[in-house]
């Protein structure tokens, strides 16, 4: 579980998160969307405990600071940044020795295999593409089974089979009851796998909303978007 309560990031004058609070359950795939310079990446930086910030965050009952809360946290950035001189498999031995993990090979050779890296598994990380990078992160961040995830725009740059995998992996870590986090600004990239959304714009939560109330209410969720990022407003919904 994920609870933010009153997050508020400021860069001297600037504020690019105003007094964010939200929940998101064991379970549950919520999507943050909003344009460029809405804040996502900012509370999603918040969150993962890379910035500073007021307020309170919690990953399954635990200040997201502690050591408890890194241990049950897996993290995809917007940009991937691999280590220049580390081979695709010493990544994931890399992350296995710093999360003390045990038998852990068979289940890295299988993300590697699902996301088409094992031909990659000696390539070094300065030598891959973008999307191979992006493949990585991925990899690492799935490789301890995090009861929390969190994904900043994460099918930018990877290709259709790979986006087809990552998609699936998500539906499974679902069904364990993985809170699963996604930063985005295509809300149609991520249409057929959210729970719940929340809409930012100028550093605020404009909306929020939930399947099943779009679903019975009969709501353009697209339409909405663009009507809060384009200059309206949305009635904020439990």
């Amino acid at each position: 579980m994920l609870n933010v309560s009153h997050l508020t990031k400021k860069y001297h004058r600037f504020v690019a998160n105003d007094n964010l609070s939200f929940m998101v359950s064991d379970g549950e795939t919520a999507v943050i969307a909003g344009p460029n310079g809405a804040g996502k990446s900012t509370a999603i930086k918040c969150i993962a405990g890379l910035l500073r910030f007021e307020g309170e965050i919690e990953l399954c009952g635990f200040n997201n600071k502690s050591i408890e809360a890194k241990k049950v946290l897996g993290y995809v950035p917007e940009i991937p940044a691999p280590f220049d001189l580390l081979t695709v498999w010493e990544h994931m031995e890399f992350i296995a020795r710093a999360y003390s993990l045990e038998n852990w090979e068979s289940r890295a050779e299988e993300l590697m295999r699902r996301l088409e890296l094992t031909d990659k598994r000696d390539k070094l990380g300065k030598e891959l593409s973008k999307g191979m990078q992006q493949k990585i992160s991925i990899c690492c961040a799935l490789l301890i089974e995090p009861k929390v995830v969190l994904f900043d725009e994460p099918l930018v740059g990877l290709d259709p089979h790979a986006i087809k995998e990552l998609k699936a992996m998500l539906a499974e870590m679902k069904k364990k009851g993985t809170t699963i986090i996604i930063s985005t600004h295509m809300l149609e990239s991520v249409e057929d796998i959210w729970d719940k959304v929340f809409i930012m714009m100028n550093g605020r939560i404009e909306a929020e909303r939930t399947r099943k109330f779009v679903e019975e209410s009969g709501e353009n969720l697209e339409e909405l978007f663009f009507n809060i990022t384009e200059g309206g407003s949305g009635a904020e919904v439990p």
